[in-house]
């Protein structure tokens, strides 16, 4: 889906579970929906039959808490064969030692039975002064065959990093934090983004800022103040143009279904968009509440 772009590079629509994006110059199309860590095995299958087909492993760092994911995805390889080719897996590997990663990521496709290939290397945690170094090593080893590897993608902390993979297509997709209480690639990514670029950009700690209702009336905000569910922060992230897609981590089967249905929803206003962000700022200590009396 080619995203349709509103005023300030916000959508008038968001992305669905079954629409697909080129990642690169590959053959790979993939959902702007790609699932990461998840509790229940059946939040994997959930996601695959209401039309995800992108999947996140890591390769070393945060293994146990993908423990949900690999089952899932031995269930969902068990179906039928034909299922490998509808997959798009990547993998992760955060090790900076250019001698460790091709190891790492063996070890992620030994975990589930049925991979057979990584779809997708992805360095993880890239940053600028060592990015173009991993880079080259993980573009080696897709050249080489290894593992089946047919894309290169990074996960980023530092957006100057992301911002120079993205424009200069060094990376078929990066992996960035856009959240109400991190919100900062509004002001130093996504505005400075070329027009045409081949990386897609995922987002990820989508629900961070997250304010409960208990922890909303905790803060003084009485009934007449909106309480946002949580998946309206998938909804704020997929309302910039910046982003192609969310790496989320539904636990459940009726999480996932909970986010299919709301970006049906569709975008967030501008005005509910600085809503979430001034709650999360009033949550971590930034703001005050105003006295309205």
């Amino acid at each position: 889906m080619t995203p349709v772009r509103g005023r300030a590079g916000r959508r008038r629509a968001l992305p669905r579970f079954t629409d697909r994006l080129a990642l690169g110059a590959t053959s790979l199309r993939v959902s702007p929906v790609c699932l990461g860590c998840v509790e229940s095995d059946e939040a994997v299958t959930a996601a695959f039959d209401a039309g995800a087909n992108f999947f996140f492993l890591t390769a070393d760092l945060h293994w146990p808490i993908y423990e949900g994911l690999r089952r899932g995805l031995r269930a969902l390889l068990a179906r039928r064969p034909s299922v490998r080719d509808q997959i798009v897996v990547a993998a992760v590997s955060y090790v900076t030692q250019l001698e460790f990663p091709a190891g790492a990521l063996y070890e992620a496709l030994a975990s589930v039975e049925g991979l057979e290939r990584i779809d997708v290397a992805v360095l993880g945690g890239a940053y600028r002064y060592e990015f173009r170094r991993r880079v080259r090593l993980f573009r080696e080893l897709r050249e080489a065959g290894t593992l089946g590897i047919r894309s290169i993608g990074a996960s980023f902390h530092d957006r100057q990093a992301a911002l120079l993979a993205a424009n200069e297509g060094l990376v078929d997709v990066g992996f960035v934090r856009y959240n109400p209480l991190h919100p900062g690639a509004r002001q130093d990514l996504f505005p400075r983004l070329a027009g045409r670029r081949a990386t897609r950009l995922y987002n990820f700690t989508n629900t961070t800022g997250y304010v409960g209702p208990a922890r909303c009336r905790a803060l003084g905000l009485g009934d007449q103040y909106w309480m946002p569910p949580i998946t309206d922060y998938y909804r704020f992230a997929m309302t910039q143009c910046g982003l192609d897609g969310l790496l989320c981590a539904p636990a459940t089967a009726g999480e996932v279904e909970a986010l299919r249905r709301a970006l049906a929803l569709g975008p967030l206003s501008g005005n509910d968009e600085q809503y979430l962000i001034d709650l999360a700022a009033l949550d971590a200590g930034r703001a005050v509440l105003a006295d309205h009396h």
